[in-house]
């Protein structure tokens, strides 16, 4: 049975639970890349523009690929066996699913509403409002999976309580996913494509979830089976999976840093001709990112959670899939619309406001209880 300190032990003997080169400086990537997608936008449009005709059943088929490289690596890294620990101090796993699913798509909703309808309505024509609303949505109703286990190695958190948290989010996020995402774009007047969005969850969370599953059993399987196999202690499967996790996360970074090329370089001459439309779209993610690790970590306190079960679960409901959000905006509205916009400021903005949360969790550890 996997245990804390195996898991632990793994993800610092490899470097698939800490946080690497690429991952301690992606915002600086991920900046490069918005720019290097904008300047190539502007300058070989046509590319673009083919690029942006690969597609098949709405579904753009070079981004649904970069999606793909990134989604995998994660993927194996969640332990649906942890799910029979969900008994075990279930005031963290409570929180997150409050805060994931009955808190936080609202809240975005809400202020996007706030902001586009009301705050920043003379700035915008109606229509481009309610795309920016519409990919606001499908950010806030899509928590983080990829990122989770970073956040938490750097808050020094419960690495198996993490992969139970993750497990449960993802299974609820299966079918949770597409109603919410339905029920928030019929409440804001959106027509709902439900074929499109459907087949989104399945291209996107279902498959890639039954890919990593079978990965993860397999590597687990066979380092049982070559440890059996010696008089001495072989490879553990944690570690298996850590050091595949690792070997395959490069390809995951690379993917991501692609896919903002790709749609800041659909969205080049917009940017350039609107660039404080970036700023508009930035504020009500920042204070909804803000606002959802303030309830979660201050429930967290009051109900005294260990700190390394309570950062972790303030952090995942802060965080966004979005991945998932970014390949369903272009599923469902297109790459060159509002919505597809939206979720793309969503990766922008998320890297810096993370690792300043994860830098005021660790300063206030004293805060809770210890373990």
């Amino acid at each position: 049975m996997t245990n804390a300190t195996d898991v632990a032990e793994a993800q610092h003997s490899h470097p698939a639970g800490g946080i690497g080169f690429f991952e301690k400086w992606l915002s600086v990537w991920v900046a490069l890349c918005i720019l290097a997608g904008i300047v190539l936008g502007n300058l070989v449009p046509g590319l673009f523009a083919i690029l942006a005709s690969l597609e098949y059943a709405s579904v753009n088929l070079p981004v649904a690929i970069l999606v793909w490289a990134m989604v995998y690596p994660m993927m194996v890294n969640v332990d649906f066996a942890s799910l029979k620990h969900i008994g075990d101090r279930p005031k963290g796993l409570v929180v997150t699913v409050i805060v994931n699913w009955l808190v936080k798509p609202f809240t975005m909703a809400a202020l996007g509403v706030l902001f586009f309808e009301v705050l920043f309505a003379d700035m915008l024509n109606p229509a481009d409002a309610q795309q920016y609303i519409a990919g606001l949505i499908l950010l806030g109703a899509a928590p983080c999976t990829a990122m989770v286990f970073v956040w938490s190695q750097l808050t020094r958190g419960d690495a198996t309580y993490t992969l139970v948290q993750v497990s449960v989010n993802d299974v609820i996020m299966i079918f949770a996913f597409a109603p919410i995402v339905a029920f928030l774009l019929g409440v804001t007047d959106i027509a709902v494509p439900w074929e499109t969005l459907l087949l989104s969850v399945v291209l996107y969370v279902v498959i890639p979830l039954a890919a990593g599953a079978l990965t993860r059993k397999w590597l687990v399987g066979h380092a049982a089976k070559s440890e059996s196999g010696k008089a001495a202690r072989g490879e553990s499967g944690e570690a298996a999976v850590a050091r595949f996790t690792g070997m395959v996360k490069p390809f995951s970074v690379l993917g991501l840093l692609a896919t903002v090329v790709l749609l800041f370089g659909f969205q080049g001459e917009v940017i350039l001709d609107q660039p404080l439309l970036i700023a508009l779209i930035a504020v009500p993610l920042i204070i909804q990112s803000y606002g959802i690790f303030l309830i979660a970590y201050f429930g967290a306190r009051a109900w005294k959670i260990p700190f390394n079960v309570a950062a972790p679960c303030a952090l995942i409901g802060t965080s966004n899939f979005f991945e998932l959000a970014v390949a369903v905006a272009i599923s469902l509205f297109g790459l060159n619309s509002g919505a597809a916009l939206a979720t793309v400021v969503g990766v922008l903005v998320e890297v810096p406001v993370m690792l300043s949360l994860v830098a005021f969790a660790n300063r206030t550890r004293g805060w809770f209880p210890s373990a």
